[in-house]
């Protein structure tokens, strides 16, 4: 068992809950996802936890980078982003669980269990905020890129030319997303975005 995270104490206290299971055993935690993804060539874990949010590379590219890899490895995501989009992002990327970090102990241990067995983990609380958004919409990578910087402040000309496109093009993009994210305005727009992981603000 690897666990990557940021945070020393999740990482401790991982530890400390698997080190504590007879059947399971603690190799190793990393504190970034390159070292993430270094530590798996290292230790070939059984299954790996990964958060998604760390330093330089997160855990979605580490995810990633340890699939293509390493095909048949098996990581959990363990994260406090709870959005839909965020969910959907791991599992595409490969993730075979999602896990957030308020989940107790023995829903962790289970998870870790089942996935070893091959399985995939989506707790119930987990598919609730997937199904909340069904079907599903996607923005295009431009109408991401315009509502980010929405969320920074930026007036829609200023939008524009940071684009460098016309601001009735800005509009047009907005117009979409209002309607994808069925919203009304450009506040409620970035309200619903962060809460569903579509933006992140660091």
């Amino acid at each position: 068992m690897l666990a990557a995270d940021d945070h020393p104490l999740v990482r401790a206290g991982l530890a400390a809950v698997i080190g504590s299971e007879p059947d399971m055993e603690f190799v190793g935690e990393a504190a970034s996802g390159r070292e993430a993804v270094e530590l798996y060539r290292a230790h070939r874990p059984d299954v790996m936890l990964m958060d998604l949010r760390m330093p330089g590379m997160d855990g979605l590219s580490a995810t990633r980078a340890i699939l293509a890899e390493f095909p048949a490895a098996r990581i959990v995501v363990l994260t406090t982003y709870d959005g839909d989009a965020d969910i959907h992002r791991a599992l595409e990327a490969g993730a075979r669980g999602y896990l957030l970090k308020d989940m107790l102990r023995t829903e962790v241990l289970h998870t870790i269990r089942t996935v070893h067995r091959g399985t995939k983990v989506i707790p119930r609380e987990v598919a609730a905020r997937l199904a909340e958004h069904l079907p599903r919409v996607e923005l295009t990578a431009r109408e991401v890129e315009v509502l980010a910087l929405v969320a920074k402040g930026l007036s829609n000309k200023e939008v524009a030319r940071v684009l460098g496109r016309t601001e009735e093009t800005v509009r047009v993009h907005l117009k979409h997303v209002f309607e994808k994210l069925g919203v009304e305005d450009r506040t409620e727009a970035v309200t619903t975005a962060l809460q569903r992981g579509i933006l992140h603000i660091d």
